[in-house]
């Protein structure tokens, strides 16, 4: 792979990485209610998710499905109704019970696979993984070597961002000893979960 398009590839998926998405509000949602470290399973799950993404795009099954119209429908409708679970369940958590410990936490196999879910149905992996990038693949290299650069340079920035995100939102968590401050951050990141999803299925709608 070129340096030049390494360095594009790296500047996308690190701005990607630190933009608030589904995958942010699930993992800072999980940080603030069990801790930062608890919040790294799901965030495993959803770097998880990318290779299968990465696996998809390298073969040219994500254009494939980007460019047929029914199945993308299907893949945006199954991803809207997941989120918009999710997005339910934390709008609507009790913002007076205390802060559980990790103990008290799902099991991680429960938040790990919430993070392969949230990931693989989520219509803002198939605008970077459906439509951008197969541009980064390079007809005249090998593309085993390719997808082995892009999967190690994906779960880098990913996992980074989503790093950043659960100790930012630990670091804060006293804020959330309020109840109404609490309500009003779950409904916000529920309502930003979803906008932001529905945004992206928009713009993988066929024309």
């Amino acid at each position: 792979m070129d340096l030049t398009v390494w360095l594009a590839l790296l500047a996308l998926f690190f701005a990607g990485g630190l933009t608030p998405g589904p995958a942010v509000m699930m993992v800072m949602s999980t940080s603030l209610r069990y801790g930062a470290v608890t919040a790294l399973v799901p965030a495993v799950g959803v770097s998880t998710a990318n290779l299968v993404w990465i696996t998809l795009a390298a073969t040219g099954l994500a254009t494939f499905a980007a460019s047929a119209p029914t199945l993308l429908l299907a893949l945006k409708l199954a991803g809207l109704v997941f989120i918009g679970w999710l997005a339910w369940t934390m709008a609507t958590g009790d913002p007076s019970q205390p802060r559980a410990s990790a103990a008290q936490a799902p099991p991680k196999a429960s938040l790990f696979g919430r993070g392969i879910g949230l990931q693989l149905l989520n219509p803002n992996a198939l605008v970077f993984f459906g439509l951008l990038l197969p541009s980064y693949f390079d007809a005249d290299h090998p593309v085993v070597m390719q997808a082995g650069i892009i999967m190690a340079t994906v779960t880098a920035t990913e996992m980074l961002g989503l790093t950043v995100y659960a100790w930012a939102a630990d670091a804060m968590n006293h804020r959330f000893q309020n109840p109404a401050f609490a309500l009003w951050f779950n409904r916000a990141a529920a309502a930003a979960m979803l906008v932001s999803a529905g945004f992206a299925a928009f713009l993988t709608t066929a024309k």
